[in-house]
């Protein structure tokens, strides 16, 4: 029997604050962590494991811990593997939502009307039927369509709900794609990346049977960033834990800063109604930050109104001054921080990795890459696109992971699309329906649906020519039939260059976009291609084992596991649960950071007044997580004017340096650069460049 009150004699960790062992060691019921910034959180929830395992008698395969990313999830395993035995860690989940979606739909896709080969769409993949659904290549208007959609599935919401909701002719159109959309899904026996959440969720809602199963065996349930968590992700933490309710929720409404994809603040708020027996614990003391910069992250959180009252604090000591620099430009601006932290990094003997420059958005960091460039300082780029997720990238290893699985639905559907070759979605959804029908994957269906006379001759050919012709290749690179046959397979590089230029992929790009874009697109393709010749040849590998090479190389690049020695330049977003000793926050203006974003609410105050008012909470949120990524120094920057779409802009000091108590520092000037011309800034980088050798 699994104790539900702390065993007597119990080891957690001696060094845990008294409301950390409080959380760690409550097991009388549902319970809510309120764990500010830098608070100890993941420790809280590695140590609750431990004891569950050690202590209180609970199975490892009976204790589920959930949260966002992959990152988070292994940096939580490997803690667990230096608490607990690992004959007691055996059948324990660490993962995210959606790896645990997968599991689940792997297990109950009979029930989820799914074969177990399901295949998973990317945002990208689904963008295509999308933009085949909507027959349009404009890319604003996919991109809202899919995030609407999106919404709709995270707000557990399904075509019939959708086409009630739509309230305007833009979530009409939204909710009549929907529905294609999903019967499209259907059809190939494919779902996406909001489904593996949806999916499980209304199963277990309609299925007693499936739903007694899962609580059975979710006796202990840990849920990270509690804050991220949208409506379907809160009902299905409710379905997994039943009546019993054993579980920990791990949060800060202070840091939820992702409305826009669906996350609910008020499901912190939501816990306290539902679970009256709800214990609330507040982790304030903070061990990353000195006390002026959580100072500043308290004063400028204040202006919010906040569900929970949390004050954060240190005993790190006061810490240096809060620097807030006005610029004349955005180019001083970024020339002045790569400059500072040239010179800081020798006066403080600190490494490259100690820094950090943080900003609102994408697009600042062209001029800010620029800059460190120069003085030829080490970067690594966070929250931008990897070379590996670029359009033309995905589209040449759609064929390469098809020629070697052609069991891979979502790799047959990109290859077979582009180019067009006259292949439509009426011909794609009669296959995939075919396919579903027959449990076959697609290009297995292309040689069987001719006897089923279920595709006309016209839409029949274009299909079994392009699988005759990636059979072809299959069978050139050492393939026949489903064997895997090396001997006598052809070298990997000429068969690369021989698929590109059958395919015409070059002249697709310049048929489809202008010719910068194009030239782009077709360098990057020859530089995937060159490095791939590259690896085939220094390691010696056929066409198959390339591609398992490649899988493996995008999955540990988006793993983001290497800490090279550089400084990091990142989107506040992408900055979440990260921390530097030096940071430096740029473009803190009005319009950049608080960004006002667009006016939705046409011809109604009242709305658009309480949606600007929301907004800027979530930007101010924004501002503290940026805050509170610092642990030794904080510098803020702002410039006079900032070049968008060609032109200068004036801009103001944000709001946010005003309430973060900072008003008297804002009108310093930065003595370094502010008065010298474009030729002397210019002098001056060659100067220091010549004195670092």
């Amino acid at each position: 029997m699994t104790q539900a009150t702390p065993a007597p004699g119990h080891t957690l960790a001696s060094d845990l604050n008294t409301p950390q062992r409080m959380a760690a060691l409550y097991l009388d019921g549902p319970c809510l962590v309120l764990a500010g910034a830098g608070s100890g959180k993941t420790r809280v929830i590695t140590q609750k494991i431990a004891y569950l395992l050690r202590e209180c008698g609970y199975m490892g395969r009976h204790v589920v811990a959930l949260t966002f990313t992959n990152k988070a999830a292994r940096e939580m395993s490997e803690r667990v593997k230096t608490l607990v035995d690992s004959r007691l860690t055996k059948g324990l989940t660490i993962s995210t939502f959606h790896s645990l979606g997968v599991r689940f739909l792997r297990e109950e896709a009979r029930h989820a009307r799914l074969k177990p080969e399901f295949s998973i769409l990317d945002s990208t993949d689904a963008m295509g039927i999308i933009q085949e659904l909507l027959a349009t290549t404009d890319k604003a208007r996919l991109r809202s369509v899919q995030q609407t959609i999106s919404l709709w599935k995270n707000a557990l919401m399904d075509p019939d709900a959708a086409e009630k909701a739509a309230a305007t002719p833009n979530e009409a159109e939204a909710a009549r794609i929907y529905r294609s959309y999903d019967a499209t899904l259907a059809a190939y026996q494919s779902v996406d990346f909001d489904d593996l959440i949806r999916l499980p969720t209304v199963l277990m809602q309609g299925n007693e049977a499936v739903r007694e199963r899962w609580q059975a065996r979710v006796q202990y349930l840990l849920v990270d960033e509690y804050q991220d968590t949208n409506e379907c992700q809160y009902r299905l933490v409710q379905l997994l834990t039943g009546r019993r309710a054993m579980f920990t929720a791990v949060g800060d409404d202070d840091q939820a800063i992702y409305a826009w994809r669906g996350a609910t603040v008020e499901n912190l708020a939501k816990l306290t109604t539902d679970y009256p027996q709800l214990k609330l614990i507040k982790l304030e003391q903070n061990y990353r930050s000195v006390q002026r910069i959580l100072s500043a992250a308290n004063q400028v959180i204040g202006h919010n109104p906040n569900l929970f009252d949390k004050k954060l604090w240190s005993d790190l000591g006061v810490g240096e001054p809060i620097q807030v620099t006005a610029m004349d430009t955005d180019v001083i601006e970024a020339e002045s921080v790569a400059l500072r932290i040239s010179a800081e990094r020798f006066e403080r003997r600190a490494e490259w990795r100690d820094f950090a420059i943080l900003y609102r958005s994408n697009q600042q960091a062209r001029v800010v890459e620029q800059a460190l460039r120069n003085l030829r300082i080490p970067y690594t780029l966070s929250g931008g696109q990897s070379f590996f997720d670029k359009a033309e990238i995905r589209d040449v290893l759609a064929y390469l992971r098809l020629i070697a699985n052609d069991d891979d639905d979502p790799a047959f559907i990109r290859a077979v699309t582009t180019p067009r070759r006259g292949i439509g979605q009426a011909t794609l959804q009669a296959l995939g329906e075919f396919a579903s029908q027959k449990q076959l994957s697609l290009f297995a269906a292309v040689f069987e649906v001719a006897e089923a006379e279920r595709l006309a001759a016209r839409q029949l050919e274009p299909l079994q020519t392009f699988a005759a012709f990636i059979q072809q290749i299959q069978q050139r690179a050492g393939r026949k039939g489903s064997d895997r046959v090396s001997q006598g397979a052809e070298p990997a590089g000429p068969l690369l260059d021989e698929l590109l230029g059958v395919i015409q992929y070059e002249r697709h790009l310049y048929d489809t976009l202008d010719e910068r874009a194009a030239q782009t697109r077709w360098q990057n393709v020859q530089e995937l291609v060159g490095w791939l010749k590259r690896k085939a040849e220094e390691d010696d590998l056929d066409l198959f084992e390339l591609v398992q090479h490649v899988a493996l190389v995008t999955m540990l690049e988006r793993g983001d596991e290497d800490d090279p020695d550089t400084v990091k330049l990142s989107t506040l977003h992408a900055s979440k649960g990260l921390e530097y000793p030096h940071v430096y926050l740029v473009g803190v203006e009005e319009g950049l950071l608080p960004h006002m974003g667009r006016d939705e609410e046409d011809g109604d105050p009242a709305k658009a007044a309480e949606s600007l008012a929301t907004r800027i909470q979530e930007e101010r949120r924004l501002m503290y997580v940026g805050i509170t990524r610092a642990q030794r120094t904080l510098h803020l920057t702002w410039c006079k004017k900032r070049r968008r779409a060609r032109e200068d802009v004036v801009c103001e000091p944000s709001r946010f340096i005003d309430e973060m108590g900072l008003s008297s520092v804002k009108l310093r000037e930065d003595p370094e650069l502010q008065a010298l011309s474009p030729k002397q800034r210019l002098g001056m980088l060659k100067d220091l460049l010549n004195k670092k050798g």
